[in-house]
Protein backbone atom coordinates (compact mmCIF):
# COMPACT_ATOMS: atom_id res chain seq x y z
CA UNK A 1 0.00 0.00 0.00
CA UNK A 2 2.77 2.28 1.04
CA UNK A 3 4.40 1.72 -2.58
CA UNK A 4 1.09 2.27 -4.74
CA UNK A 5 0.89 5.98 -2.52
CA UNK A 6 4.27 6.43 -3.72
CA UNK A 7 3.89 5.64 -7.26
CA UNK A 8 0.63 7.92 -7.08
CA UNK A 9 2.57 10.82 -6.09
CA UNK A 10 4.91 10.30 -8.46
CA UNK A 11 2.25 9.95 -11.13
CA UNK A 12 1.00 13.63 -10.48
CA UNK A 13 4.27 15.04 -10.09
CA UNK A 14 4.74 14.23 -13.53
CA UNK A 15 1.12 14.95 -14.84
CA UNK A 16 0.07 18.19 -12.96
CA UNK A 17 3.60 20.62 -13.94
CA UNK A 18 2.44 18.76 -18.17
CA UNK A 19 -0.90 20.32 -17.63
CA UNK A 20 -0.33 23.78 -16.28
CA UNK A 21 2.61 24.44 -18.96
CA UNK A 22 0.71 22.58 -21.84
CA UNK A 23 -0.56 25.61 -24.80
CA UNK A 24 -2.35 26.48 -27.53
CA UNK A 25 -1.92 28.73 -30.23
CA UNK A 26 -5.31 30.78 -31.11
CA UNK A 27 -5.47 32.95 -34.15
CA UNK A 28 -8.01 34.72 -36.11
CA UNK A 29 -9.03 38.71 -37.30
CA UNK A 30 -10.41 41.59 -36.16
CA UNK A 31 -13.13 43.14 -38.47
CA UNK A 32 -15.78 45.85 -38.38
CA UNK A 33 -19.10 44.59 -38.02
CA UNK A 34 -20.68 47.42 -41.22
CA UNK A 35 -17.86 46.62 -44.02
CA UNK A 36 -16.03 44.03 -42.80
CA UNK A 37 -13.06 46.00 -43.03
CA UNK A 38 -9.93 45.07 -40.90
CA UNK A 39 -8.88 46.99 -37.58
CA UNK A 40 -5.44 46.91 -36.81
CA UNK A 41 -3.42 47.66 -33.31
CA UNK A 42 -6.93 46.07 -32.01
CA UNK A 43 -5.35 44.29 -28.81
CA UNK A 44 -6.25 41.12 -28.27
CA UNK A 45 -5.97 39.13 -24.13
CA UNK A 46 -6.68 35.97 -22.39
CA UNK A 47 -9.57 35.86 -20.21
CA UNK A 48 -7.55 35.63 -17.02
CA UNK A 49 -4.44 35.59 -17.95
CA UNK A 50 -1.72 38.60 -18.68
CA UNK A 51 -1.63 37.45 -21.83
CA UNK A 52 -2.13 39.78 -24.99
CA UNK A 53 -1.41 40.49 -28.61
CA UNK A 54 -1.73 43.22 -31.18
CA UNK A 55 -3.45 43.01 -34.80
CA UNK A 56 -1.49 43.30 -37.57
CA UNK A 57 -2.53 46.12 -41.04
CA UNK A 58 -4.98 43.07 -42.29
CA UNK A 59 -6.54 42.44 -38.38
CA UNK A 60 -4.71 39.08 -37.79
CA UNK A 61 -3.41 37.77 -34.87
CA UNK A 62 -1.74 34.96 -33.01
CA UNK A 63 -2.50 34.45 -29.74
CA UNK A 64 -0.63 31.26 -27.42
CA UNK A 65 -2.29 30.70 -24.14
CA UNK A 66 -2.66 27.98 -21.64
CA UNK A 67 -4.32 25.38 -22.89
CA UNK A 68 -7.16 26.22 -20.06
CA UNK A 69 -7.96 29.51 -21.36
CA UNK A 70 -11.81 29.29 -23.46
CA UNK A 71 -12.50 33.02 -23.51
CA UNK A 72 -10.60 36.01 -25.42
CA UNK A 73 -11.36 39.88 -25.03
CA UNK A 74 -10.97 42.11 -27.93
CA UNK A 75 -11.20 45.68 -27.71
CA UNK A 76 -10.28 49.07 -29.60
CA UNK A 77 -10.49 52.28 -29.65
CA UNK A 78 -13.98 53.66 -31.08
CA UNK A 79 -15.66 50.43 -30.44
CA UNK A 80 -17.17 48.31 -27.80
CA UNK A 81 -14.91 45.68 -26.01
CA UNK A 82 -16.33 41.86 -26.70
CA UNK A 83 -15.59 38.94 -25.54
CA UNK A 84 -15.59 35.59 -27.55
CA UNK A 85 -15.25 32.09 -26.54
CA UNK A 86 -13.10 29.83 -28.07
CA UNK A 87 -14.00 26.53 -29.06
CA UNK A 88 -11.07 26.03 -31.91
CA UNK A 89 -7.82 27.13 -32.90
CA UNK A 90 -9.13 29.88 -35.36
CA UNK A 91 -11.76 33.13 -34.87
CA UNK A 92 -13.09 35.58 -36.00
CA UNK A 93 -14.28 38.79 -34.68
CA UNK A 94 -16.84 41.52 -35.36
CA UNK A 95 -16.74 44.64 -33.47
CA UNK A 96 -19.38 47.18 -33.44
CA UNK A 97 -18.62 51.00 -33.00
CA UNK A 98 -19.70 52.17 -29.47
CA UNK A 99 -20.03 55.65 -31.41
CA UNK A 100 -22.71 54.44 -33.60
CA UNK A 101 -24.53 57.15 -33.11
CA UNK A 102 -22.07 59.76 -35.01
CA UNK A 103 -22.95 58.64 -38.14
CA UNK A 104 -26.58 59.12 -38.17
CA UNK A 105 -27.61 61.59 -41.24
CA UNK A 106 -28.78 65.20 -40.54
CA UNK A 107 -30.75 67.11 -42.91
CA UNK A 108 -29.11 70.83 -43.18
CA UNK A 109 -30.45 72.92 -46.01
CA UNK A 110 -27.91 71.98 -48.76
CA UNK A 111 -28.09 68.34 -48.88
CA UNK A 112 -27.25 65.82 -45.98
CA UNK A 113 -24.08 65.48 -43.62
CA UNK A 114 -23.10 62.80 -41.08
CA UNK A 115 -23.13 64.18 -37.38
CA UNK A 116 -19.38 63.62 -37.13
CA UNK A 117 -18.55 65.67 -40.29
CA UNK A 118 -20.57 68.73 -39.01
CA UNK A 119 -18.99 72.29 -37.89
CA UNK A 120 -21.99 74.20 -37.03
CA UNK A 121 -24.40 73.55 -34.23
CA UNK A 122 -27.55 71.23 -35.18
CA UNK A 123 -29.82 69.39 -33.30
CA UNK A 124 -31.83 66.84 -34.58
CA UNK A 125 -34.86 65.21 -33.07
CA UNK A 126 -36.76 61.87 -34.57
CA UNK A 127 -39.99 60.43 -34.35
CA UNK A 128 -38.69 58.45 -31.13
CA UNK A 129 -37.79 61.27 -29.23
CA UNK A 130 -40.95 63.60 -30.07
CA UNK A 131 -43.02 64.63 -26.77
CA UNK A 132 -45.64 62.52 -26.44
CA UNK A 133 -49.43 63.06 -25.98
CA UNK A 134 -52.16 65.17 -28.15
CA UNK A 135 -50.54 68.33 -30.04
CA UNK A 136 -52.62 70.88 -32.13
CA UNK A 137 -49.06 72.10 -33.76
CA UNK A 138 -45.97 70.41 -34.71
CA UNK A 139 -43.42 72.95 -32.79
CA UNK A 140 -44.67 71.12 -29.87
CA UNK A 141 -43.16 67.89 -30.44
CA UNK A 142 -39.45 69.17 -29.54
CA UNK A 143 -40.85 71.07 -26.60
CA UNK A 144 -37.87 71.17 -23.98
CA UNK A 145 -35.99 68.71 -26.13
CA UNK A 146 -33.52 70.79 -27.58
CA UNK A 147 -30.72 72.67 -25.25
CA UNK A 148 -31.01 76.33 -26.59
CA UNK A 149 -34.63 76.43 -27.91
CA UNK A 150 -37.42 77.82 -25.47
CA UNK A 151 -41.26 77.61 -27.25
CA UNK A 152 -43.99 79.81 -25.64
CA UNK A 153 -47.51 79.58 -26.29
CA UNK A 154 -49.15 83.10 -26.50
CA UNK A 155 -52.50 82.06 -25.84
CA UNK A 156 -55.13 79.40 -24.69
CA UNK A 157 -56.50 79.23 -28.37
CA UNK A 158 -55.93 75.95 -30.27
CA UNK A 159 -53.48 76.14 -33.36
CA UNK A 160 -52.58 80.14 -31.61
CA UNK A 161 -49.21 81.14 -32.44
CA UNK A 162 -46.52 80.47 -30.54
CA UNK A 163 -43.06 82.14 -29.39
CA UNK A 164 -39.76 80.23 -30.61
CA UNK A 165 -36.38 81.24 -29.30
CA UNK A 166 -33.33 79.73 -30.46
CA UNK A 167 -30.39 80.62 -28.12
CA UNK A 168 -31.99 83.41 -26.62
CA UNK A 169 -33.93 86.53 -27.80
CA UNK A 170 -31.79 88.19 -30.10
CA UNK A 171 -33.68 90.16 -31.81
CA UNK A 172 -33.14 93.56 -32.93
CA UNK A 173 -35.43 94.18 -35.50
CA UNK A 174 -38.16 91.58 -37.07
CA UNK A 175 -39.87 88.66 -35.24
CA UNK A 176 -37.02 86.77 -33.66
CA UNK A 177 -38.68 83.70 -34.61
CA UNK A 178 -36.63 80.89 -37.09
CA UNK A 179 -37.26 80.20 -40.68
CA UNK A 180 -38.90 76.66 -41.10
CA UNK A 181 -38.37 74.90 -43.83
CA UNK A 182 -40.52 71.90 -44.92
CA UNK A 183 -39.27 69.20 -47.07
CA UNK A 184 -36.66 71.69 -48.43
CA UNK A 185 -39.38 74.75 -49.04
CA UNK A 186 -39.06 77.52 -46.71
CA UNK A 187 -41.69 79.15 -45.61
CA UNK A 188 -42.53 82.95 -45.10
CA UNK A 189 -43.96 82.59 -41.49
CA UNK A 190 -47.91 84.04 -42.63
CA UNK A 191 -50.89 82.10 -41.62
CA UNK A 192 -52.31 79.36 -43.19
CA UNK A 193 -55.72 80.62 -42.43
CA UNK A 194 -57.32 82.95 -44.34
CA UNK A 195 -57.53 86.67 -42.58
CA UNK A 196 -61.24 87.99 -41.86
CA UNK A 197 -59.28 91.40 -42.67
CA UNK A 198 -60.85 94.95 -41.65
CA UNK A 199 -64.62 94.09 -43.23
CA UNK A 200 -66.55 94.72 -39.77
CA UNK A 201 -66.54 91.22 -38.82
CA UNK A 202 -65.03 92.06 -35.61
CA UNK A 203 -61.65 93.07 -36.78
CA UNK A 204 -58.21 91.03 -37.65
CA UNK A 205 -57.81 87.49 -36.78
CA UNK A 206 -55.44 86.77 -33.92
CA UNK A 207 -52.03 85.03 -34.42
CA UNK A 208 -51.93 81.77 -35.75
CA UNK A 209 -49.08 78.66 -35.76
CA UNK A 210 -47.59 78.77 -39.08
CA UNK A 211 -47.15 75.23 -38.90
CA UNK A 212 -51.22 74.61 -38.55
CA UNK A 213 -51.18 73.25 -42.18
CA UNK A 214 -48.83 70.25 -41.13
CA UNK A 215 -50.23 67.20 -39.25
CA UNK A 216 -47.64 66.56 -36.40
CA UNK A 217 -47.94 62.63 -36.86
CA UNK A 218 -47.02 62.90 -40.37
CA UNK A 219 -43.54 64.78 -39.33
CA UNK A 220 -40.15 61.80 -39.62
CA UNK A 221 -37.84 64.38 -38.10
CA UNK A 222 -36.81 67.73 -36.96
CA UNK A 223 -33.13 69.52 -37.39
CA UNK A 224 -32.62 73.07 -36.02
CA UNK A 225 -29.56 75.07 -37.17
CA UNK A 226 -28.43 77.09 -34.47
CA UNK A 227 -25.79 78.96 -35.65
CA UNK A 228 -24.58 80.93 -38.63
CA UNK A 229 -22.58 78.63 -40.44
CA UNK A 230 -25.48 75.68 -40.30
CA UNK A 231 -27.71 78.92 -41.68
CA UNK A 232 -25.63 80.56 -43.88
CA UNK A 233 -27.46 78.73 -46.84
CA UNK A 234 -30.87 80.92 -45.87
CA UNK A 235 -28.87 84.46 -46.14
CA UNK A 236 -30.57 86.52 -43.69
CA UNK A 237 -33.91 84.20 -43.47
CA UNK A 238 -32.19 82.91 -41.25
CA UNK A 239 -30.78 84.84 -38.65
CA UNK A 240 -32.85 83.61 -36.14
CA UNK A 241 -31.99 80.11 -36.83
CA UNK A 242 -33.74 77.44 -38.96
CA UNK A 243 -35.77 74.83 -38.42
CA UNK A 244 -35.70 72.07 -40.61
CA UNK A 245 -39.04 69.79 -41.10
CA UNK A 246 -38.56 66.19 -42.67
CA UNK A 247 -42.21 64.34 -43.16
CA UNK A 248 -42.46 60.58 -43.72
CA UNK A 249 -42.87 59.21 -47.31
CA UNK A 250 -43.60 56.01 -48.28
CA UNK A 251 -41.20 52.78 -49.31
CA UNK A 252 -41.15 50.33 -52.18
CA UNK A 253 -42.29 47.30 -50.63
CA UNK A 254 -45.58 45.92 -49.11
CA UNK A 255 -48.27 48.18 -48.51
CA UNK A 256 -47.99 49.85 -45.04
CA UNK A 257 -51.25 51.13 -43.01
CA UNK A 258 -50.87 53.34 -39.54
CA UNK A 259 -53.50 54.10 -37.16
CA UNK A 260 -53.19 56.46 -34.30
CA UNK A 261 -56.11 57.80 -32.08
CA UNK A 262 -55.73 60.12 -29.03
CA UNK A 263 -58.14 61.87 -26.59
CA UNK A 264 -56.92 64.69 -24.27
CA UNK A 265 -58.90 67.24 -21.73
CA UNK A 266 -57.80 70.73 -21.51
CA UNK A 267 -59.23 72.70 -18.22
CA UNK A 268 -58.60 75.99 -17.14
CA UNK A 269 -54.73 76.04 -14.98
CA UNK A 270 -55.86 78.76 -12.50
CA UNK A 271 -58.75 80.48 -12.27
CA UNK A 272 -58.95 84.40 -11.21
CA UNK A 273 -60.70 84.90 -7.51
CA UNK A 274 -63.28 87.63 -8.01
CA UNK A 275 -65.77 88.17 -5.77
CA UNK A 276 -69.27 87.14 -6.40
CA UNK A 277 -72.57 89.39 -7.13
CA UNK A 278 -73.86 89.38 -3.37
CA UNK A 279 -70.09 89.83 -2.25
CA UNK A 280 -69.74 92.77 -4.40
CA UNK A 281 -73.18 94.13 -3.95
CA UNK A 282 -71.93 94.18 -0.08
CA UNK A 283 -68.86 95.53 -1.40
CA UNK A 284 -70.21 98.77 -2.90
CA UNK A 285 -71.19 100.87 -0.02
CA UNK A 286 -67.96 100.14 1.76
CA UNK A 287 -66.93 102.41 -1.28
CA UNK A 288 -69.71 104.45 -1.57
CA UNK A 289 -71.14 103.56 -4.44
CA UNK A 290 -74.60 102.39 -4.85
CA UNK A 291 -75.55 99.71 -7.43
CA UNK A 292 -77.40 100.59 -10.76
CA UNK A 293 -79.12 98.01 -13.28
CA UNK A 294 -78.96 95.38 -10.82
CA UNK A 295 -80.98 92.12 -12.07
CA UNK A 296 -80.59 90.58 -8.83
CA UNK A 297 -78.80 87.61 -10.25
CA UNK A 298 -75.92 85.67 -8.70
CA UNK A 299 -74.10 83.39 -11.54
CA UNK A 300 -70.38 83.33 -11.55
CA UNK A 301 -69.52 84.42 -15.26
CA UNK A 302 -66.09 82.98 -15.05
CA UNK A 303 -68.21 79.48 -15.06
CA UNK A 304 -70.87 80.32 -17.14
CA UNK A 305 -68.43 81.07 -20.23
CA UNK A 306 -65.74 78.12 -19.63
CA UNK A 307 -66.05 74.31 -19.60
CA UNK A 308 -63.60 71.41 -19.84
CA UNK A 309 -62.44 71.39 -23.05
CA UNK A 310 -61.54 68.06 -25.05
CA UNK A 311 -59.17 67.11 -27.90
CA UNK A 312 -59.77 64.10 -30.03
CA UNK A 313 -57.23 62.89 -33.13
CA UNK A 314 -57.23 60.42 -35.36
CA UNK A 315 -55.28 59.65 -38.14
CA UNK A 316 -54.95 56.81 -40.96
CA UNK A 317 -51.52 57.30 -43.20
CA UNK A 318 -51.68 53.86 -46.14
CA UNK A 319 -48.13 53.96 -47.33
CA UNK A 320 -45.93 51.99 -49.97
CA UNK A 321 -45.03 51.70 -53.69
CA UNK A 322 -42.38 50.31 -55.88
CA UNK A 323 -38.77 51.32 -56.69
CA UNK A 324 -40.03 54.37 -59.41
CA UNK A 325 -43.46 55.00 -57.77
CA UNK A 326 -44.05 55.80 -53.71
Amino acid sequence: MKKLKQLLSLILLVIVPTLAFSQKTITGRVLDNMDNSPLAEATVSAAGRKVSTKTGADGSFSLTVPETVTRLYVSYVGYAEQMVSVTGGSVTVLLVSSAQALTDVVVIGYGTARKKDLTGSVASVGEKDFVKGTFASPDQLIQGKVSGVQITNNSGQPGGAATIRIRGASALTGTGNPLFVIDGVPLDNSSSRPGLGDIGLGGSNPGTNVLNFINPADILTMDILKDASATAIYGSRGAYGVVLITTKKGKSGETKIDFGASVGFSNVARKIRVLTASEYRQALPYYGLSATNDKKSDVNAFDAITRQGMVQNYNVAISGGVENSR
